[in-house]
């Protein structure tokens, strides 16, 4: 399986506070059938004031560390990127790292607020797409006005959106509000991808097979799949296949 979103950089953001903790986090993804990760770590301003730098030097050390260690999964570095209107200033400087492409464009994985739905954001999503950058809405059942008003997904939707569900959501891991959507949105088949966003050995340790299994209940193996497996390679491979 591949996973295009989980925190295991150590050290730079709420994710892995260590390089032992995330080298557990690496062992925790083999044995859930996880072949390719791309570390997402937040670029969130004025909380996880991250960069291509600061992304670039904790992915080195974690690669360094990981490849004495012995492990086999493959392993990129990307970001997940809180939505504010200095996007726009780093997209035109090339200083935000993408997740993959899709459909000739790079894909930026984009989280948007715990609470609402941020004015503008059609504004800015159709400002990205100019630019030739599809958003990946990040976690969409996590936020609180999209549980209140489902519908409202529809916006992100008629301007082309990507949608990437973290797997613990449909576990019930985050909260009752997080799995009623979740499911609600896997049965109609809304999701692009499964990823983990694992954070923590303890708290929050990847869940990609668990997830895989309820996606198989909720719909069929086929889709499982799909967003486990064959869609995230496909969007990842420019990553990858450097």
């Amino acid at each position: 399986m591949f996973d295009l979103h989980c925190h295991i950089l150590p050290g730079i953001d709420d994710g892995a506070k260590s390089i032992d903790e995330a080298l557990a986090l690496l062992e925790l993804a083999e044995q859930q059938g996880i072949t390719h990760m791309v570390a997402t770590p937040h670029i969130h301003l004025g909380v996880f004031d991250n960069n291509i730098s600061t992304i670039t030097a904790a992915f080195e050390l974690l690669q360094q560390e990981y490849a004495l260690s012995g492990g086999k999964l493959n392993i990129r570095a990307a970001a997940e990127v809180r939505i504010c209107p200095e996007i726009m200033f780093f997209i035109e400087r090339q200083q935000l790292p993408f997740i993959g492409k899709f459909a000739d464009k790079d894909v930026l994985l984009l989280e948007l607020p715990s609470s609402h739905i941020t004015p503008g954001t059609d504004k800015l999503i159709g400002w990205l797409l100019s630019k030739n950058v599809l958003p990946m809405i990040a976690h969409p059942e996590r936020n609180r006005e999209l549980q209140a008003h489902p519908e409202r997904i529809e916006l992100f939707a008629r301007l082309g959106c990507l949608f990437q569900l973290t797997g613990a959501s449909l576990l019930g891991d985050m909260s009752d509000a997080a799995k009623t959507l979740a499911e609600k949105w896997i049965i109609e088949k809304r999701y692009t991808i499964v990823a983990s966003d694992c954070h923590s050995v303890n708290r929050r340790p990847p869940k990609l097979a668990q997830a895989w299994q309820r996606v198989c209940e909720l719909t069929d193996k086929q889709y499982a799949d799909d967003v486990t497996r064959n869609t995230p390679a496909l969007i990842s491979a420019c990553l990858f296949n450097d």
